[in-house]
Protein backbone atom coordinates (compact mmCIF):
# COMPACT_ATOMS: atom_id res chain seq x y z
CA UNK A 1 0.00 0.00 0.00
CA UNK A 2 1.37 3.15 -1.33
CA UNK A 3 1.86 5.68 1.75
CA UNK A 4 0.44 8.56 -0.31
CA UNK A 5 -3.28 8.32 -1.12
CA UNK A 6 -4.59 7.49 -4.31
CA UNK A 7 -5.83 10.68 -5.95
CA UNK A 8 -9.64 9.87 -7.31
CA UNK A 9 -11.82 12.10 -9.26
CA UNK A 10 -15.40 10.80 -9.08
CA UNK A 11 -17.34 11.51 -12.67
CA UNK A 12 -21.49 11.44 -12.93
CA UNK A 13 -24.00 13.78 -14.12
CA UNK A 14 -25.55 13.87 -10.65
CA UNK A 15 -23.98 16.30 -7.96
CA UNK A 16 -25.91 13.77 -5.58
CA UNK A 17 -24.45 10.87 -7.23
CA UNK A 18 -20.95 11.77 -6.67
CA UNK A 19 -21.17 13.18 -3.43
CA UNK A 20 -22.76 9.88 -2.28
CA UNK A 21 -19.86 7.67 -3.59
CA UNK A 22 -16.94 10.64 -2.32
CA UNK A 23 -18.99 9.96 1.83
CA UNK A 24 -18.21 6.28 0.41
CA UNK A 25 -14.38 6.45 -0.10
CA UNK A 26 -14.00 9.51 2.94
CA UNK A 27 -13.55 6.89 6.00
CA UNK A 28 -10.21 5.33 3.78
CA UNK A 29 -8.89 8.90 3.04
CA UNK A 30 -5.75 7.80 4.51
CA UNK A 31 -5.61 5.67 0.97
CA UNK A 32 -7.35 7.27 -1.23
CA UNK A 33 -8.13 10.83 -1.33
CA UNK A 34 -11.32 12.35 -3.39
CA UNK A 35 -9.76 15.54 -5.34
CA UNK A 36 -12.58 16.24 -7.58
CA UNK A 37 -16.14 15.68 -7.84
CA UNK A 38 -17.52 16.19 -11.85
CA UNK A 39 -21.33 16.44 -12.30
CA UNK A 40 -21.29 16.86 -16.71
CA UNK A 41 -17.72 18.26 -16.85
CA UNK A 42 -14.19 16.75 -17.50
CA UNK A 43 -11.98 16.38 -14.89
CA UNK A 44 -9.47 18.97 -14.75
CA UNK A 45 -7.00 17.96 -11.44
CA UNK A 46 -4.11 16.03 -11.28
CA UNK A 47 -5.31 12.59 -10.31
CA UNK A 48 -4.16 8.84 -10.05
CA UNK A 49 -7.58 7.24 -10.75
CA UNK A 50 -11.47 8.45 -12.26
CA UNK A 51 -14.56 6.80 -11.24
CA UNK A 52 -16.75 6.87 -13.31
CA UNK A 53 -20.37 6.50 -11.78
CA UNK A 54 -22.70 4.90 -14.44
CA UNK A 55 -26.35 6.11 -12.64
CA UNK A 56 -27.70 7.25 -15.33
CA UNK A 57 -25.02 7.78 -18.05
CA UNK A 58 -23.97 5.30 -21.18
CA UNK A 59 -22.11 2.77 -20.66
CA UNK A 60 -20.07 -0.17 -22.34
CA UNK A 61 -18.00 0.46 -25.28
CA UNK A 62 -20.15 3.81 -25.15
CA UNK A 63 -18.29 5.13 -22.13
CA UNK A 64 -15.91 8.42 -24.05
CA UNK A 65 -13.01 7.76 -21.95
CA UNK A 66 -11.02 9.99 -24.14
CA UNK A 67 -13.20 12.99 -23.36
CA UNK A 68 -12.57 11.77 -19.22
CA UNK A 69 -9.31 11.85 -19.30
CA UNK A 70 -8.29 15.05 -21.85
CA UNK A 71 -5.48 13.25 -23.14
CA UNK A 72 -3.85 11.94 -19.90
CA UNK A 73 -3.03 8.42 -19.14
CA UNK A 74 -5.51 8.29 -16.31
CA UNK A 75 -6.90 4.69 -15.87
CA UNK A 76 -10.68 4.76 -15.29
CA UNK A 77 -12.50 2.24 -13.42
CA UNK A 78 -15.96 2.45 -14.20
CA UNK A 79 -18.10 1.46 -11.23
CA UNK A 80 -21.64 0.22 -12.04
CA UNK A 81 -24.38 -2.43 -11.18
CA UNK A 82 -24.74 -3.46 -14.96
CA UNK A 83 -21.99 -6.42 -14.96
CA UNK A 84 -22.92 -9.06 -18.02
CA UNK A 85 -19.64 -9.64 -19.02
CA UNK A 86 -20.14 -8.82 -22.53
CA UNK A 87 -20.70 -5.24 -21.46
CA UNK A 88 -17.58 -5.55 -19.25
CA UNK A 89 -15.32 -6.85 -21.87
CA UNK A 90 -16.60 -3.94 -24.34
CA UNK A 91 -15.45 -1.47 -21.47
CA UNK A 92 -12.18 -3.16 -20.93
CA UNK A 93 -11.70 -3.69 -24.57
CA UNK A 94 -12.19 0.75 -25.03
CA UNK A 95 -9.47 1.16 -22.19
CA UNK A 96 -10.94 1.07 -18.59
CA UNK A 97 -8.63 0.15 -16.29
CA UNK A 98 -11.32 -1.76 -14.15
CA UNK A 99 -15.02 -2.37 -13.63
CA UNK A 100 -16.16 -2.70 -10.18
CA UNK A 101 -19.74 -3.77 -9.15
CA UNK A 102 -21.59 -1.59 -7.15
CA UNK A 103 -22.77 -4.09 -5.31
CA UNK A 104 -19.05 -3.95 -3.51
CA UNK A 105 -18.66 -2.42 -0.21
CA UNK A 106 -16.25 0.61 0.74
CA UNK A 107 -12.87 -1.67 1.81
CA UNK A 108 -13.28 -3.71 -1.92
CA UNK A 109 -14.06 -0.29 -3.81
CA UNK A 110 -10.57 1.06 -2.35
CA UNK A 111 -8.78 -2.50 -2.75
CA UNK A 112 -9.63 -2.47 -6.63
CA UNK A 113 -8.55 1.20 -6.87
CA UNK A 114 -5.65 0.73 -5.23
CA UNK A 115 -4.97 -1.98 -7.50
CA UNK A 116 -5.57 -0.08 -10.90
CA UNK A 117 -3.32 2.25 -9.63
CA UNK A 118 -0.53 -0.65 -9.74
CA UNK A 119 -1.47 -1.13 -12.60
CA UNK A 120 -3.67 -3.80 -12.98
CA UNK A 121 -7.04 -4.35 -14.91
CA UNK A 122 -10.03 -5.13 -12.17
CA UNK A 123 -12.95 -6.99 -13.23
CA UNK A 124 -16.39 -8.64 -11.42
CA UNK A 125 -15.89 -12.57 -11.10
CA UNK A 126 -17.82 -14.22 -14.01
CA UNK A 127 -20.48 -15.37 -12.58
CA UNK A 128 -21.52 -12.10 -11.17
CA UNK A 129 -24.26 -10.84 -13.47
CA UNK A 130 -26.29 -8.62 -11.40
CA UNK A 131 -25.73 -6.23 -8.26
CA UNK A 132 -28.12 -4.00 -6.66
CA UNK A 133 -25.90 -1.11 -4.85
CA UNK A 134 -25.53 -1.82 -0.85
CA UNK A 135 -22.66 0.49 -0.50
CA UNK A 136 -23.13 3.86 1.16
CA UNK A 137 -24.25 6.36 -1.51
CA UNK A 138 -26.89 8.57 -2.75
CA UNK A 139 -29.08 9.18 -5.83
CA UNK A 140 -31.85 11.49 -6.80
CA UNK A 141 -34.98 9.97 -5.20
CA UNK A 142 -33.63 8.33 -2.63
CA UNK A 143 -35.50 9.86 -0.02
CA UNK A 144 -38.58 9.07 -1.54
CA UNK A 145 -37.59 5.32 -1.52
CA UNK A 146 -37.28 5.04 -4.85
CA UNK A 147 -34.54 2.27 -5.34
CA UNK A 148 -31.05 2.71 -7.60
CA UNK A 149 -32.25 0.86 -10.26
CA UNK A 150 -36.13 2.98 -10.36
CA UNK A 151 -34.24 6.39 -10.10
CA UNK A 152 -31.90 5.54 -13.13
CA UNK A 153 -34.91 4.70 -15.13
CA UNK A 154 -36.80 7.62 -14.24
CA UNK A 155 -33.90 10.26 -14.52
CA UNK A 156 -33.57 8.78 -18.24
CA UNK A 157 -37.36 9.57 -18.66
CA UNK A 158 -36.87 13.17 -17.68
CA UNK A 159 -33.71 13.03 -20.36
CA UNK A 160 -36.15 12.04 -22.92
CA UNK A 161 -35.34 8.64 -23.76
CA UNK A 162 -37.99 6.11 -24.21
CA UNK A 163 -38.72 2.75 -22.96
CA UNK A 164 -36.60 0.97 -25.87
CA UNK A 165 -33.82 3.46 -25.44
CA UNK A 166 -33.66 3.21 -21.95
CA UNK A 167 -33.46 -0.68 -21.75
CA UNK A 168 -30.76 0.00 -24.44
CA UNK A 169 -28.48 1.95 -22.08
CA UNK A 170 -29.14 0.28 -18.88
CA UNK A 171 -29.11 -3.42 -20.75
CA UNK A 172 -32.10 -4.17 -19.20
CA UNK A 173 -35.03 -5.95 -20.53
CA UNK A 174 -37.77 -3.82 -22.00
CA UNK A 175 -40.15 -5.60 -19.34
CA UNK A 176 -37.68 -5.21 -16.42
CA UNK A 177 -37.82 -1.45 -17.51
CA UNK A 178 -41.52 -1.11 -17.36
CA UNK A 179 -41.85 -3.32 -14.41
CA UNK A 180 -39.18 -0.26 -12.81
CA UNK A 181 -41.37 2.69 -14.12
CA UNK A 182 -44.85 1.17 -12.73
CA UNK A 183 -43.39 0.50 -9.19
CA UNK A 184 -41.33 4.42 -9.53
CA UNK A 185 -44.71 6.06 -10.73
CA UNK A 186 -46.34 4.31 -7.60
CA UNK A 187 -43.98 6.23 -5.05
CA UNK A 188 -43.61 9.34 -6.59
CA UNK A 189 -47.69 9.26 -6.96
CA UNK A 190 -48.03 9.89 -10.75
CA UNK A 191 -49.81 8.03 -13.53
CA UNK A 192 -48.38 9.49 -16.59
CA UNK A 193 -45.09 10.18 -18.16
CA UNK A 194 -45.38 13.68 -18.77
CA UNK A 195 -45.97 13.72 -15.10
CA UNK A 196 -43.20 11.55 -14.27
CA UNK A 197 -41.09 14.06 -16.20
CA UNK A 198 -41.95 17.16 -14.27
CA UNK A 199 -41.61 15.58 -10.96
CA UNK A 200 -38.03 14.40 -11.92
CA UNK A 201 -37.11 17.84 -13.27
CA UNK A 202 -38.91 19.33 -9.76
CA UNK A 203 -36.67 16.65 -7.58
CA UNK A 204 -33.16 16.40 -9.45
CA UNK A 205 -33.47 14.13 -12.26
CA UNK A 206 -32.21 16.71 -14.58
CA UNK A 207 -27.78 16.50 -15.11
CA UNK A 208 -26.02 18.98 -13.09
CA UNK A 209 -22.83 20.41 -14.29
CA UNK A 210 -20.83 21.80 -11.76
CA UNK A 211 -17.26 20.66 -10.44
CA UNK A 212 -15.91 20.47 -6.53
CA UNK A 213 -12.46 20.46 -6.03
CA UNK A 214 -11.04 19.62 -2.66
CA UNK A 215 -8.60 22.55 -0.87
CA UNK A 216 -5.25 22.32 -2.55
CA UNK A 217 -6.00 20.16 -5.54
CA UNK A 218 -5.81 21.57 -9.23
Amino acid sequence: MSSTPIRVAIVNDYEIVVAGVAAMLAPHRDRVVVVELDSGLPVVSDVDVILYDTFGQVQGDAVDLEELVRGNSVPVAIFSWNLQPDLVERAISRGASGYLSKGLDAQAVVDAIEAIHRGETVTPPADLTAAEPRVAGDWPGHEHGLTAREAEVLALITQGLSNQEIAEQTYLSINSVKTYIRTAYRKIDVTRRAQAVAWGMNHGFSPDRVRTLADGHQ
